[in-house]
């Protein structure tokens, strides 16, 4: 995460489904927000009491024509790392929070001549911010919206109403994986021009990712990650490493236990992060020399194999010594 923060004001709390609220925020003086793209995300600390401490990433689903206000939607997750639970039960309307300047890493390709758009649970919230873009825009597209039931479901009357009706399709599996969204008949052939969009659950992100492997190129696939899903790190193993500050020609020893990132800053090196899952891309390092193992969700594999780029939160060495950038 850059430096930079603002300090918005919490305006307005609404109910949006079951454990899922959308959040209002606003300059505390009323003046304009720095503009977003649809796909953005804000990094937020979900702690009020500790404006530096823990930091989440919630996406933008308000019109991106909206200079005067930020609108995230935060489902409460009493399984996950805390952070959404302690931002549901502390936060209330007039609190003041710390957040990072829009950042986008799941942009619209806006030169796609059709839209294809898969989210699941609280997926929509990017998702949703693009319907807007694209409905202004007067773009083709298609949103597909798979949840449970209708009571997970964000934003439905909206989705539902006669403003999206024909270019919505909402899919409730009640928990029943046969009558959800088959993707492998829908992936199975490319329109014309048509780029491919993804949020939501893990199982749902992998289905699509392989259903669209063969029709889709990857250049016109996208996916936005919440969190990294949890058998990111099959298959790797851990060994010792070094790597090389190439402004100084150090070598410092990375063991198997550790992150290139912690070391670094256990080191005394002030360098950004934020996920620390290698989903956002805040602590990619150029890599000038070496083997990378590459264990992120943020780089392509085409940038994967390139070799300029590594996330020091999660990749890592095969062995031997990685000169970075530094």
């Amino acid at each position: 995460m850059s430096g930079e923060k603002l300090t918005v004001r919490v305006d307005q709390i609404t109910r949006e489904a079951e454990d899922i609220n959308s959040y209002v925020l606003v300059d505390p003086e009323g003046r304009p927000l720095p503009p977003f793209e649809a796909g953005a995300h804000l990094d937020v600390h979900v702690d009020k009491e500790d404006p530096n401490g823990r930091i989440r990433q919630f996406s933008l689903c308000n019109d991106p024509r909206e200079t005067h206000r930020y609108v995230i939607a935060v489902l409460r997750e009493s399984h996950g790392r805390g952070g959404s639970v302690t931002f549901h039960d502390s936060v209330v309307q007039g609190d003041l929070i710390s957040v990072s300047p829009p950042i986008n890493n799941f942009p619209l390709e806006e030169s796609a001549t059709q839209h294809l758009l898969i989210a699941g649970g609280i997926g929509i919230t990017p998702i949703l911010s693009m319907v807007r873009r694209l409905t202004a825009n007067g773009a083709a597209y298609k949103l597909y919206y798979c949840t449970r039931r209708a009571e997970n479901t964000a934003f439905l009357d909206l989705l539902t109403g006669p403003e999206f009706t024909a270019l919505v399709d909402v899919i409730h599996d009640d928990g029943i994986p046969e009558q959800g969204l088959d993707v492998k008949r829908l992936l199975a052939t490319r329109p014309a021009g048509a780029h491919l969009y993804c949020c939501g659950p893990g199982g749902l992100m992998e289905a699509v990712k392989q259903a669209a492997a063969q029709a889709f190129p990857e250049e016109a696939v996208h996916f936005e990650y919440f969190t990294a899903p949890p058998d990111l790190a099959e298959g790797f193993v851990n060994v010792p490493f070094q790597v090389k500050i190439n402004s100084s020609g150090e070598l410092i020893d990375i063991p198997s236990e550790r992150s290139i990132l912690d070391v670094l800053r256990e080191r005394g090196m002030d360098l950004e992060s934020s996920c620390e899952e290698g989903i956002c891309g805040t602590c990619a390092t150029q890599l000038i020399e070496g083997a990378p193992e590459h264990r992120d969700l943020f780089l392509t594999e085409k940038a994967k194999a390139d070799n300029k780029w590594i996330m020091i939160c999660c990749s890592r060495a095969k062995g031997g010594v990685l000169t970075l950038g530094l």
